[in-house]
């Protein structure tokens, strides 16, 4: 391949390594395939260079005929001619596929479904499914003048193509019905109320939509929609009204209808107009009705605003509870929106964090009792939904009062295990990194941030441009200056150099020696003044050593006084229960800010009462430096799902896509079937010649020659040609065949005598032609231990998590090793000779998880399925091994693609290492490439050799959404212009300006923020040029990214009651939360819903065979399963409908909130007792669990 993309000679190089492997696995399949002994005889993943490819790979899943067609050449002309990823370069496509100029199609109806297809897989960058399942046709209906008119249909999967693209796919669709002359949707009144309350139904009966627009949002939109947006019905509940209607076919909700109106054309209309307002009427679009429809927006918001104090309007920032509506049981509320002591707010990336990641310290995952790991998700209050947590010891840690009374900050991961088993409470939890891009990709303002080093180092700098050198050098050596303005996170001034530094240039007082004064009010500082000068100042010719002041806890006064210290932050020893210490460092902070130096002056310092002013105010009058707010905003979060890093399987966990009927029992093993000596299944219909004998594998298991396909007629029986004068015949029958046959077949073509104790297949095929996989291959999935999924692959699921740059020491790599896959320099230039030296990552490497104490690691699983493949080329193929891996770093080098669920293109990626961590850590552009960011959602990964001897499309269920999370394409090379331009916001600075935390002060959104006449590099900023790919910067250093905690409590506790005890032993911890709160809120959003749920099942349950599985509505007379005659049980028992009632009586019975509530549960447990009779003992709760308050 000539290589077109803009990259540097050594990231050519590497792209071609990586081409290069992948022809050699390609050519190593080919032949294998070839064999005939697979659903196809060639590799059914097609391999796309480009965007072009990937459209028409996806799309030939539908019509196959567009793969040989010449639209992958149209659409680069067309984007030559527009620019790459232009929506006009979908439109044109659409229409002339429509036009079907390229291919033909069996209808003009079809034609025109699958322009729309080809120009919306353009729009979603040919990678996920929704063009071929979220879109799931057109039809044509009638105006009331009788002229036909467009109806889109959507379906659930639509979610998948994200708001925006799917505000698009109705646009492209407008656009081609123009160009072909039919008519605009004419809605009735009805029509429009009907959409109205389905949108309305859909957010509080379904699920919560991200964006829930007005009613008046809704009408203007669909009273001027040109096209009708409709769908299938995906949910079970009817709307609430206005049902019946004659052009709508159906009562039942339909999900894609919410989805597209709600989250895709309100809430996305602004981006929409942007581009279409330019060029729109050049292409005979008559959407300018969208830009009086953001003045109705607006004029809506702001009425709410206004009823608010909305912070758009008073532009302070303003607390935002979403991220707590779907509190789940056992996950802990960490911090209430902007509540003090929470998550303090810091900007910045490290080499781990952004793109949706953040960053925690490492003594914070420590305090929250191993809750929150590397790779957890957190539901954030701001700047978007969520984000997965890493590490960075660079930030601050928490402050914490020990059981003693002493408060004591956490700086070091060794300090935190020191202290943790005596932390009675935690005053401020640290701070949360977030880096520019987050908020600029968001669309969020920035708001303040507490004053931190990095920020000091910049107005330092800035300082020191404007200051003459000489007058500085008087103070502080110019080395030293240059030091603390560079090494700001290692090197931290002393107390006399920040005060120096201070005095002479006007700069703030250094964050270390700065304290939480805005979170105090002016009282509270009097009231501590007054504590302090009843206590004794030890000081020398050095300064002030020590302040010890009385306390008692008996002394109301005392025990006032020393929680305004704690809210300050300030670190003191209490000892004996009687002193409370300030050492020096808390000491000097204090006098100098004060302005006291000795006892004499300390008892003379006279506050004034502080009426109107905050703490920050009050003290700023006797500070003789200026103070900046060091508390900044706080972050809202609570701990979402827990990491993930394990092997995937399917329900029952099959080895092969092969079905064993109900003569597998319980388990599905096929030992079982064939001791049954059948299967009663539907299988496929081959025939061979040569042997004259019926097959279910597409060559002969005698002769091993390719067999011919045969169809089945209900009445003619057995038939040669696909149609019979019946009508079409079926390419599969439902008999019993002969399992002990093709078992000792397959083992035979293995050169097995014994076999795996258990193999497991599938209870029934639920693909379109019940095709099946060899039985051969179960058994070796079975020797080796792993599992097999929808498509026939082995996959291992891990929680996505970004990195730009690593150390040799933390991926397990030698260094050897390193400089063989191109690793030889670091980020200086330096040769690479160290362990500990950083490199840049390249942008289709991986570093897979290799935490196995719970599930087992990548490397575990990913040597197994490398030795099924090198069995399957040796035994079933008769071909040569290709791994011959002898241990886990074998793995290192070898090619994987990655996956993400909704998506239907695979991405290579390169294997350099293993973490210890549960995370796939990979490039932002490569989470970008599977359309994914790093918000705590997980990708599965799978060997390249896997997937291209064992994926078949004709294994995939014949059911909507079936093309979802399957490789249809694979993307060899990674173009940063192709891929989701969510990564174009990503920062690359290696340091933030003073601008931007001032900018962060005023409110201003990011893209306001300028200096020096730019603004923040962001990854965007390079698109076309070789720095596209390397060259990022990062903020905050990190010395290892596997430190902390790895695994979440969450997931070691065995039960939900001691997962509850844990969450609110957390909240009664933290100080930023509210206990009585917590407990309302998962009685609330989970208990309650739970129960009642489960009650409601529990009277419409089916009854389940105790051996084979069978499933009855009803029991039957005789009282056993019909098919084998053994009992049966309940699917829902009473177990699982009170689960949560006793934990839930005794939360209410235990903590404080509505009674209401109280008295909801109290007529629960009525309606329960009267299904299941009251228990003649008392249930044993949590009472016995949870201690006092």
């Amino acid at each position: 391949m000539t290589f077109t993309i803009p990259a540097s000679p050594a990231m050519e190089q590497y792209f071609q390594t990586i081409q290069a492997e992948i022809k050699c696995c390609y050519t190593k399949a080919a032949e294998a395939r070839a064999l005939n002994l697979d659903p196809e005889p060639t590799v059914p993943i097609p391999l796309a260079e480009n965007m072009a490819e990937r459209v028409v790979g996806l799309i030939s899943v539908l019509a196959p005929q567009v793969a040989t067609s010449g639209i992958t050449v149209r659409i680069m002309e067309l984007e030559k001619e527009f620019g790459r990823l232009d929506w006009r370069v979908g439109f044109v496509i659409a229409e002339e596929v429509a036009q079907q100029k390229w291919c033909s199609f069996r209808n003009s109806l079809e034609a025109l479904e699958m322009g729309i297809r080809v120009g919306f897989a353009y729009l979603t960058l040919g990678i996920v499914s929704a063009p071929l399942e979220g879109f799931i046709g057109l039809k044509l209906k009638k105006r009331k003048d009788g002229k036909e008119y467009f109806a889109v249909r959507y379906a659930g999967p639509i979610r998948g193509a994200g708001g925006t693209a799917a505000s698009i796919s109705v646009i492209l669709a407008d656009y081609v019905r123009i160009k072909f002359g039919y008519a605009p949707y004419d809605p009735e009144e009805a029509e429009i109320n009907r959409s109205v309350a389905e949108v309305a139904d859909y957010h509080e009966r379904v699920t919560n939509l991200q964006y829930f627009p007005s009613e008046e949002e809704l009408r203007f939109l669909l009273s001027h929609l040109p096209v009708e947006v409709d769908g299938d019905p995906t949910e079970k509940i009817e709307v609430s009204n206005y049902k019946d209607l004659p052009r709508i076919e159906t009562n039942l909700i339909s999900g894609g209808v919410p989805l597209v109106l709600a989250e895709g054309l309100c809430q996305k209309a602004a981006k929409i107009w942007k581009r279409l307002g330019k060029w729109g009427q050049q292409f005979s679009l008559e959407w300018g009705w969208l830009a009086e429809f953001l003045k109705v927006k607006e004029q809506v918001h702001a009425s709410q605003a206004q009823a608010k104090g909305n912070e758009s309007m008073t532009r302070s920032v303003q607390p935002n509870n979403t991220f707590l509506m779907d509190l789940v049981a056992g996950r802990p509320i960490l911090t209430y929106p902007l509540r003090p002591g929470g998550f303090r707010l810091r900007y910045g990336r490290t080499r781990t964090s952004g793109f949706s990641a953040t960053a925690l310290h490492p003594a914070t995952l420590l305090v929250l009792d191993k809750y929150i790991a590397i790779g957890t998700q957190l539901k954030v209050e701001r700047p978007g939904k969520a984000a997965a947590v890493t590490v960075c010891e660079t930030i601050d840690g928490p402050i914490v009062k020990l059981q003693d009374g002493s408060v004591v900050a956490l700086k070091t991961e060794s300090s935190a295990r020191q202290y943790l088993p005596q932390i009675e409470e935690i005053i401020y939890l640290g701070d949360i990194l977030f880096n520019y891009g987050d908020f600029s990709e968001n669309g969020q303002r920035l708001v303040p941030a507490g004053y931190c080093p990095e920020w000091w180092a910049a107005e330092l700098q800035q300082a020191l441009e404007k200051k003459e050198e000489r007058d500085v050098g008087e103070k502080l050596a110019l080395e030293r200056l240059q030091e603390l303005s560079t090494n700001y996170f290692t090197g931290y001034p002393t107390f006399e150099e920040a005060v120096a530094l201070s005095q002479t240039l006007n700069l703030p007082l250094h964050p270390e020696y700065t304290l939480f004064w805005k979170l105090v009010t002016a009282p509270d500082l009097v009231l501590l003044l007054s504590w302090l000068q009843q206590g004794e100042v030890k000081s020398d010719e050095e300064g002030l050593q020590k302040i010890i002041i009385p306390y008692y806890s008996s002394v109301e006064h005392y025990v006032k006084s020393k929680s305004v210290l704690e809210s300050l932050g300030v670190e003191h020893h209490l000892v004996n229960k009687e002193l409370v210490v300030l050492e020096q460092r808390e000491a000097k902070i204090l006098g100098f800010c004060f302005g006291f130096t000795d006892q004499d002056s300390l008892k003379a310092l006279a506050v004034s009462d502080g009426q109107g002013v905050d703490g920050l105010q009050l003290i700023q009058q006797h500070c003789p430096v200026p103070l900046r707010d060091k508390a900044g905003t706080f972050i809202g979060a609570r701990m979402g799902r827990p990491e993930k890093a394990k092997m995937r399987h399917l329900t029952g966990s099959p080895q092969m896509m092969f079905p064993v009927g109900g003569e597998g029992d319980r388990l599905r093993s096929v030992q079982a079937a064939v001791e049954a000596g059948k299967v009663n299944s539907t299988f496929p219909l081959f025939y061979c010649s040569a042997c004259q004998r019926s097959m279910i594998y597409p060559s002969c298991e005698e002769c091993h020659a390719r067999c011919e396909k045969r169809y089945y007629c209900r009445i003619c029986g057995d038939i040669l040609q696909e149609q019979c004068r019946h009508g079409p015949g079926q390419s599969y029958k439902t008999f019993d065949l002969d399992i002990g046959y093709y078992f000792k077949k397959a083992k035979d073509r293995l050169g097995d005598k014994v076999h795996p104790e258990l193999v497991k297949g599938v209870r029934g095929t639920s693909n379109k032609n019940h095709v099946v996989e060899h039985l051969a291959k179960g058994l070796l999935r079975a020797k080796h231990a792993i599992y097999v999924n929808k498509d026939g692959t082995t996959r291992y699921d891990c929680t996505e998590l970004p990195i730009t740059h690593f150390k040799p020491k933390e991926i397990k790599t030698s260094l050897e090793k390193l400089k063989q896959l191109g690793y030889g320099y670091d980020i200086h230039k330096q040769e690479l000779v160290d362990d500990d030296q950083v490199l840049e990552l390249k942008p289709q490497d991986l570093i897979l998880p290799s935490f196995d104490s719970i599930d087992e690691s990548a490397p575990q699983v990913l040597k197994r399925v490398a030795g099924f493949v090198d069995d399957l080329l040796v035994r079933f193929y008769r071909q040569e091994p290709f791994y011959q891996i002898k241990n886990e770093e074998g793995l290192v080098g070898q090619l994987v693609i990655g996956l993400a669920p909704h998506i239907s293109a695979g991405l290579i990626g390169r294997i350099i290492g293993f973490s210890d961590t549960q995370g796939l850590l990979a490039h932002p552009l490569y989470h970008a490439g599977m359309r994914r960011d790093a918000d705590g959602d997980e990708a599965a990964i799978m060997l390249l050799m896997d997937a291209l001897l064992n994926f078949s499309r004709q294994f995939l269920p014949n059911t909507r959404g079936s093309t979802m999370d399957s490789p249809l394409v694979l993307t060899s090379i990674l173009n940063p212009s192709e891929v989701d331009d969510q990564v174009h916001g990503l920062d690359v600075a290696w340091r933030y300006p003073v601008e931007l935390y001032e900018a962060a002060l005023e409110m201003k959104f990011p893209w306001e923020v300028r200096y020096q006449q730019k603004k923040v590099e962001q990854l965007g900023d390079r698109l076309g040029t070789p720095q596209q790919y390397e060259g990022l910067g990062y903020t905050h250093p990190v010395d290892n990214f596997n430190k902390a905690v790895t695994c979440s409590a969450y997931k070691t506790k065995p039960s939900m009651e001691e997962k509850l005890l844990g969450q609110m032993e957390i909240a009664r911890k933290i100080r930023a939360v509210d206990l009585d709160d917590v407990a309302k809120l998962v009685i609330q959003k989970h208990f309650l819903k739970d129960i009642k749920g489960n009650l409601k099942k529990f009277s419409m349950q089916q009854f389940r065979c105790v051996k084979c599985n069978e499933k009855y509505r009803r029991p039957p007379l005789v009282g056993k399963c019909l098919a084998c005659g053994n009992k049966l049980l309940f699917t829902i028992t009473e177990g699982s409908v009170v689960k949560y009632l006793g934990p839930s009586l005794l939360l209410a019975q235990k903590y404080e909130f509505s009674p209401y509530l109280k008295q909801v549960l109290q007529v629960l447990k009525v309606n329960v007792d009267s299904v299941f009779g009251k228990e003649k003992e008392k249930q044993v709760g949590l009472s016995g669990f949870i201690g006092p308050r």
